[in-house]
């Protein structure tokens, strides 16, 4: 059983770029290559912060997010510094 859980959250880590709108992630952490990834860091991506996919604009890029109490449009290109792992939603809606 913890063999299939450990396999279960290994697959479900991917980029923030990946995730599709209406979902709901969780940062594991940032790739810090350049200063993208730097400026991630700045604008709040830190691990542990649990981040929303809004919308897409109609060509798919850039992407609304909705993370720490505000709202923020990247392109592809920078939100794919963000690895993420994504969040099954447990919780009834309300």
């Amino acid at each position: 059983m913890k063999t299939d859980f450990n396999s279960d959250s290994e697959s479900s880590a991917c980029r923030l770029s990946e995730i599709r709108p209406g979902s709901e992630c969780e940062v594991m952490g940032v790739d810090l290559g350049d200063a993208a990834g730097r400026r991630m860091l700045d604008l709040g991506f830190l691990p542990g912060t649990r981040v929303q996919v809004l919308r897409r604009a109609p060509l798919g890029d850039p992407s609304l997010y909705a993370l720490r109490g505000f709202q923020l449009c990247l392109r592809e290109a920078d939100s794919r510094h963000v690895r993420v792992t994504r969040k099954a939603s447990k919780e009834p809606s309300r």
